[in-house]
């Protein structure tokens, strides 16, 4: 079995994992979702998504890396061997390597836009706009566009923190970023609770509508919000299961990232939709216009509004930057495996590649993010749930799950990872494309 980097323990991996989780679907989708969708009509379709594919999905993408040692490239083409179509797999485990890549180079714009506007936050730019909406969207519109010099800072503190390798810098990062992000949230839930006209927010996100349930769209975009929020794509989770040593109980490590990206979620949805609320804003908006736009609005409007700014953008920070380096961690990952190239050099050609084009998309952003999660992170993650549980097989399978077990996982595990979240894959891969993205 080939050396391998590796985390350093147990909670440096689920960490890293929940990190990779936690990110931009969190914090601007989550809460609009609950808010368009009927607030606890939509909580417990998506609790229900989260637990399926959190316990079939998560747990078969960790589980592959971990058996293969490899990124999705490598891992599918073993999967292929014994039916003598290695190098079919490897071409097709470039699609998720490739997904993974196409949205971190995404990620890098909209990283460079949080990076612009947490220095703007702390320098008090972003305060003097007061809650002049033309200010406030003509801001936004200008860095949308041209903010070339926080993506390179996007990018740099990316390198600084791949460059130093997965126990070195990813899991030690993760350690610090991650406690801080939750810590935070805690403490913006608990000033803007306290707000007058946020009451309104939490019986709203509590308030339950029978009816609701019987929305299919409800169920649909609950799905999709589930799906994407929990980073199944065919890539990162199977790189850093990759990086997992054989006695690690992967069953619990995946249930552990469920739910802590589930909190991050909840903890998000409890701090924006209350203070939306309390400052007379529309809870149906959504995406980039939501944080950087109707949020600010609010924000500014706030008793010490400038300081709860800043620590709500130093979370969104840690957000996305710990969402980004998993991104870029399976292009990277591949260079090593196929190209035999060092830790350093391969992360600078990856993210020097991610910059450069991250830079000539800038107009475009919103349309990339939109092709590469409704079409090629879906596909990513069917193609790696058809390799490990059809292609590879039941007996694979199972012996690399309950590698770390006290005791085998039930017999409910394989047909409900085989047939319902494969089935689930394809249904996120056609319901996207119908209606225009769910994640």
């Amino acid at each position: 079995m080939k050396k391998r980097e590796s985390f350093n323990n147990k909670w440096g991996f689920i960490l890293a994992c929940i990190g990779s989780a936690v990110g931009m679907g969190n914090i601007w989708m989550f809460p609009t979702r609950v808010s368009m969708y009927g607030g606890g009509s939509y909580l417990i379709p998506y609790f229900i998504f989260v637990v399926l594919i959190g316990f079939t999905g998560v747990i078969g993408e960790m589980s592959f890396g971990r058996a293969t040692r490899s990124g999705p490239i490598d891992a599918f083409g073993i999967a292929m061997e014994k039916k003598g179509k290695r190098k079919l797999g490897e071409l097709l485990g470039g699609i998720p390597v490739l997904g993974a890549l196409a949205m971190a180079i995404g990620y890098t714009v909209v990283m460079g836009w949080i990076f612009k506007y947490t220095f703007i936050s702390i320098t008090g730019e972003m305060h003097a706009m007061g809650q002049d909406m033309a200010s406030i969207g003509g801001h936004f519109d200008v860095v949308a566009v041209n903010n070339v010099p926080c993506i390179i800072v996007a990018i740099l503190a990316s390198f600084a923190i791949m460059a130093l390798g997965v126990s070195g810098g990813i899991e030690k990062a993760n350690k610090i970023m991650m406690p801080a992000l939750f810590v935070l949230f805690v403490v913006l839930g608990v000033y803007i609770a306290f707000l007058p006209g946020s009451g309104a927010g939490y019986k709203y996100i509590f308030t339950l509508d029978p009816k609701g349930l019987l929305n299919p769209l409800v169920w649909i975009f609950a799905f999709g919000q589930a799906f994407f929020s929990l980073s199944v794509a065919g890539n990162g989770s199977v790189i850093y299961g990759s990086y997992l040593p054989k006695n690690e109980n992967i069953v619990t490590s995946a249930r552990n990232v469920a739910v802590f990206d589930t909190l991050a979620a909840l903890l998000a949805a409890f701090v924006i939709i209350p203070a939306m609320a309390a400052g007379g804003a529309p809870l149906e908006k959504g995406g980039p216009g939501l944080m950087f736009v109707w949020l600010v609005n609010v924000l500014n409007g706030m008793p010490g509004g400038r300081i709860i700014g800043v620590i709500f953008f130093i979370c969104v920070l840690f957000a996305g930057l710990s969402s980004i380096i998993n991104l870029y961690e399976a292009p990277v990952a591949t260079l090593q495996d196929n190209l035999k190239l060092k830790r350093v050099p391969a992360t600078a050609i990856i993210l020097a590649v991610g910059g450069i084009v991250a830079i000539f998309i800038q107009k475009i952003t919103s349309e990339w993010m939109d092709v590469v999660s409704i079409y090629i992170c879906p596909l990513g993650a069917l193609l790696a749930g058809v390799m490990f549980f059809w292609v590879a097989g039941k007996d694979f399978a199972l012996k690399e799950v309950n590698h770390g077990l006290k005791s085998p996982i039930g017999g409910w595990f394989y047909p409900l990872a085989k047939y319902v979240y494969c089935i689930l894959c394809v249904i996120a891969l056609v319901a996207g494309a119908a209606l225009g993205g769910i994640g």
